[in-house]
């Protein structure tokens, strides 16, 4: 009964709470053999959300949890979600909003113990459309029965092993950070007497925007191409042609994401082609929100790296035709850098292939744990065959938070055998760091290979600060994480020293690829480890049987 009792801490509750905004009517209720029926009324939430008084119902559970843990439930309790209805709808009745809201149907029963799913949606749906707007007690309000079941031993289950998994993510980011340490012991590079990458080069740049038409796929594309401006006394050795970097943006995200790096690059000489892909951008999602448009498709994970190609030959086209761009580019020379599912992209071009089988097994059904897993599920709706991404002109590719482990696999990222740096955020809950960065990273071939660690850096950290055309996908505070940044300056740092060392084969830049130059600029609490090997061997180790991608138990018939 004692061990019962800790597991009824609120410590546990507010984890259901924090994965389900919505949980049910007048009472929660839960049956926990052999201890028997046990309830919990949503007006006792509701007085301590507003008041925070604990009334002797709730009381026999804060009773068991800490200060921290009562704290964060009450400022859960009264978080609002700033989500239209319309949002909420189109997403809960897209292909990808089912399956998540499916899922946690399957903790969220309702009265009759049967999958919660139109009941969650529902009051999800409701609750955003209220005056008091989409909040954990006002979802309580909305939940169209009396009383709503949750499934408590197998959300115990799933709670052991979100709390195992976090273990497990606690003692590989040590082991990496020990790594960085232990080789920065031995370094003999004063980073302080070196250039300072962090800082904006000497060229100017100009701007070119470009729509370009694939009339095949029936895809315009707006590209921004920045253009270093050469001139003998501001550059040097710099002269055009000039190499070129493409970046390619996340879901609901845009070509400005990351304008602060494409400017940084062309300040010291790189050329840089900047995209959306508009089957996935910020344009298409509020398109999709405003019932306009339907979700992105499946097929996305073939025509972003599609895309990308038709830019590329657009641009070597226009090489020859547009006196801006003439002779200013070095088609030799090319690399690419990509966020989140634009880091797929990037692999995918950089060799990786669709791997159907990893998506069989992953998809069908999904019982991960992984909430990108949910979007890589998508590919296992295409046709099965041997689709050719690749794209050979690309000689270097940063992923920064990318998925990859289902679409890709140990099968497909294996298949990359171009230099690869990846990028990780410690408490990056959409993209996980052990399944969608570290664990990949192992699978590289490649020896010139980067494995770069933020800590407590999140899915957003790399991200330029949203502007109000582009901020479609309204993300809470919590989530965003520490001031970002330090962030900036490590990517624009490492992205620097990645591509000179990497497309320039500049002997010097490669000095900074250590985990010296790492600690060196590293700023607490965004801390900073990068480490170039690590194997399966050793993150079995660090793991001392723990499992680092767990999954959840299937509903019982």
């Amino acid at each position: 009964m004692k061990k019962f009792l800790k597991y009824l801490s609120l410590g546990i509750l507010s984890t259901i709470l924090t994965a389900t905004p919505g949980l049910g009517a007048e009472r929660i209720s839960f049956f926990y053999p052999p201890f028997g029926e046990f309830s919990l009324s949503a007006e006792s939430l509701e007085k301590f959300a507003k008041e925070g008084k604990i009334n002797s119902e709730l009381a026999f559970y804060a009773s068991r949890a800490t200060p921290e843990q009562l704290a964060q439930l009450r400022q859960l309790l009264q978080q609002k979600f700033d989500i239209s209805p319309v949002l909420v709808s189109q997403f809960t009745y897209s292909p990808l909003g089912e399956a998540v809201v499916r899922r946690l149907g399957e903790l969220l029963l309702t009265d009759s113990r049967q999958n919660g799913f139109y009941a969650i949606r529902a009051a999800l749906i409701l609750s955003a459309a209220s005056p008091e707007g989409l909040n954990v007690v006002n979802l309580l309000r909305k939940y169209p029965s009396d009383s709503l079941r949750l499934n408590f031993s197998e959300g115990l289950q799933v709670v052991n092993s979100l709390v195992e998994l976090g273990r497990a993510k606690d003692q590989i980011v040590a082991l990496i950070k020990q790594q960085t340490i232990a080789q920065t012991n031995n370094a003999t590079v004063d980073f302080a007497q070196q250039p300072d990458l962090r800082s904006p080069g000497n060229l100017p740049f100009q701007i070119t925007n470009l729509k370009l038409n694939d009339n095949s796929r029936n895809r315009t594309l707006p590209v921004d191409i920045y253009l270093p401006q050469a001139s003998a006394a501001a550059t040097g050795n710099i002269q055009p042609p000039f190499p070129l970097v493409v970046i390619s943006h996340g879901v609901a995200s845009d070509r400005y994401a990351f304008i602060y790096l494409a400017e940084h690059l062309a300040s010291h000489g790189f050329a840089v082609a900047v995209l959306e892909h508009p089957g996935s951008n910020a344009e298409r999602f509020q398109l999709y929100f405003a019932g306009l448009a339907g979700p992105p498709e499946a097929q996305e994970f073939l025509n972003r790296p599609l895309d990308v190609k038709f830019v590329l030959d657009q641009l070597q086209q226009l090489d020859k035709t547009n006196p801006n761009l003439r002779g200013k580019i070095n088609f030799q020379q090319i690399g690419a850098i990509g966020h989140s599912f634009g880091g797929y992209t990037v692999m995918a071009l950089a060799g990786g292939k669709i791997n159907f089988d990893k998506l069989r097994e992953d998809c069908n059904p999904n019982r991960t744990l992984n909430v990108s897993v949910f979007l890589q599920c998508r590919a296992f709706e295409l046709p099965v065959a041997n689709y050719p991404l690749q794209d050979d002109r690309i000689k270097a590719v940063m992923a920064i938070n990318p998925i990859d482990s289902s679409v890709l696999g140990e099968a497909g990222v294996s298949q990359i055998k171009v230099p690869t740096m990846l990028v990780a955020g410690s408490e990056d809950i959409f993209a996980p760091p052990i399944a969608e960065q570290i664990y990949p990273f192992t699978w590289l071939p490649n020896p010139n290979k980067y494995l770069v660690v933020i800590e407590n850096a999140t899915h957003f950290s790399a991200i330029a600060e949203p502007t109000a055309n582009n901020n479609v996908l309204p993300v809470p505070e919590a989530l965003l994480g520490p001031n970002r940044a330090p962030a900036y300056s490590y990517i624009k740092a490492l992205s620097l020293a990645f591509l000179e060392t990497h497309l320039l084969n500049r002997s010097e830049s490669r000095t900074y690829l250590q985990p010296a130059y790492a600690q060196y600029i590293s700023q607490s609490p965004l801390n900073l480890s990068l480490i170039q090997s690590l194997t399966p061997e050793q993150l079995k180790q660090a793991l001392n049987g723990l499992d680092p991608q767990p999954t959840t138990p299937a509903p019982k018939p």
